[in-house]
């Protein structure tokens, strides 16, 4: 128990240290004419771990799109958290965002009552204030536990990751709003024959092979274009990486 508390600790540090932190203004010094697009992530450690928000943009140069990426994200935050926060609200009206990413702590959305009383009215705030400051809202599907979570009545991966993406879908639809879905790329990565480490020990935070996915569907999800083929690696190797690659555009573009 000491042991997980510090590591509690340590992601909820290494969360603020990222709320006070910015990827440089690349968006007001690029050459006029060139696009460029400025994505706020607002989550937990699911978000942050591995620097997934830095991998995304690492690979969207690698495709040739100019990002400006920054993320709001403390360890343990749902949205309610973010709904209260004055960091949060600031970060929203700081600049015109083009994509707002929004993840949900990783049990709510698998679970009825929280879905109905903290997820979805939260949701429906952070929805709206996205789309007053002209941006567009995606919810970040994320993956379940690795043994699935018995305390809310889900006893593996499979049953909790329905779940989640029930949870999801249902205010997706109901806003209108697009899903990244991430947690679907983890589940057909697993199903390869040997499948890749996707988890952490503690079977729920992502390793780097799991960031890089979820990076990988983020790619897929705003250009809507294939990651299959990109350079960046991410440490990776190049099997490893053209295989998330892969599963990004499978899951996301329906590619062969």
């Amino acid at each position: 128990m000491k042991i997980h508390r510090v590591a509690l600790v340590l992601l909820i540090f290494i969360g603020q240290w990222l709320q006070a932190c910015a990827s440089p203004t690349v968006c007001d010094e690029v050459t006029s004419g060139e696009k460029c697009l400025r994505i706020l992530f607002i989550g937990n450690s699911y978000t942050f771990t591995n620097d997934m928000p830095g991998i995304f943009a690492n690979l969207a140069k690698a495709g040739g799109h100019l990002v400006e990426v920054q993320v709001e994200a403390s360890g343990g935050w749902g949205l309610t958290d973010h709904v209260a926060s004055a960091d949060t609200l600031t970060a929203l009206q700081s600049r015109k965002w083009d994509y707002v990413i929004i993840q949900e702590r990783s049990q709510n959305p698998a679970v009825p009552y929280s879905r109905t009383n903290f997820m979805y009215p939260a949701a429906r705030s952070l929805v709206a204030q996205t789309r007053a400051n002209g941006a567009r809202p995606i919810f970040f599907v994320t993956w379940g536990y690795r043994d699935g979570s018995p305390d809310i009545g889900l006893s593996n991966y499979v049953s909790m990751q329905a779940a989640v993406d029930q949870g999801y879908l249902a205010i997706a639809q109901e806003l209108n709003v697009t899903l990244a879905p991430v947690g679907d790329a983890w589940y057909n990565a697993l199903k390869a024959s040997s499948p890749p480490e996707l988890w952490q020990e503690d079977g729920s935070h992502p390793t780097v092979i799991g960031s890089y996915l979820a990076a990988n569907v983020f790619y897929a999800t705003i250009f809507l274009e294939s990651p299959v083929g990109l350079d960046y690696r991410g440490g990776l190797s190049s099997e490893q990486a053209g295989q998330m690659q892969e599963v990004a555009a499978k899951v996301v573009l329906n590619t062969p």
